[in-house]
Formats: C-alpha cells, structure tokens, sequence
C-alpha cells in the first residue's frame, strides 16, 4: 500500500526553493517586501497561511503570480482540511445521476 504523502506548506516552498537558494534570511526578505519580520518567520515555520498581501509582494519580488502562492496556499489548505474530514465526507452519498459542468 502506497504511503500518502503529508501537504506541502506554502512555507515549505518560500523556506527550501527560494530562502535557502538564495540564501536569504527571514528578515532580508521581510524588508524587500516591506513587511514585518515575524510575518515571514511565521510562514516559514509553517505556523500561519500565505495572505493575499503576502502572496502579492512574493510574486512582485520572485517574479512569479500571486495565484502561484495563494494555489500553494488553497491545495495545503484542501488537503489538510480533507484529511480532518474524512470519516466526515465518507458518510456523504453522493446524489445519484447527477453530473455538473464545473
């Protein structure tokens, strides 16, 4: 049986794939963007969500998109949520014959 792999915090990313590449602290970055130094320190410790401010001045500075951040944000935020549910939503039947376009 395959081994279900933990969510990847937002935090994770900024820490391992841009921080540490560059090696740039928590603070260095936290003044390129104009915000407070906890701000960045909390994210890369995984203790609290990419905002919509935050994902703003990461994708102006990295040269990515707001949506990069804020999707790293939505798919950590899903799959630990569905996690916590899953006897939850198992309960749920899913009505019959029923196909949406989304």
């Amino acid at each position: 049986m395959a081994t279900e792999l933990q969510p990847v915090h937002p935090g994770e990313i900024l820490r391992e794939e841009y921080l540490h590449e560059l090696h740039m602290s928590a603070g260095a970055l936290a003044k390129k963007l104009g915000v407070p130094r906890t701000r960045i320190e909390r994210l890369i410790k995984e203790t609290t969500p990419v905002t919509v401010d935050t994902a703003l001045r990461l994708a102006k500075f990295f040269h990515t998109t707001p949506q990069f951040w804020i999707n790293l944000q939505t798919s950590y935020d899903i799959k630990t949520e569905a996690r916590s549910l899953a006897k939850e939503l198992e309960k749920i039947e899913p009505l019959a014959d029923f196909e949406h376009a989304a």
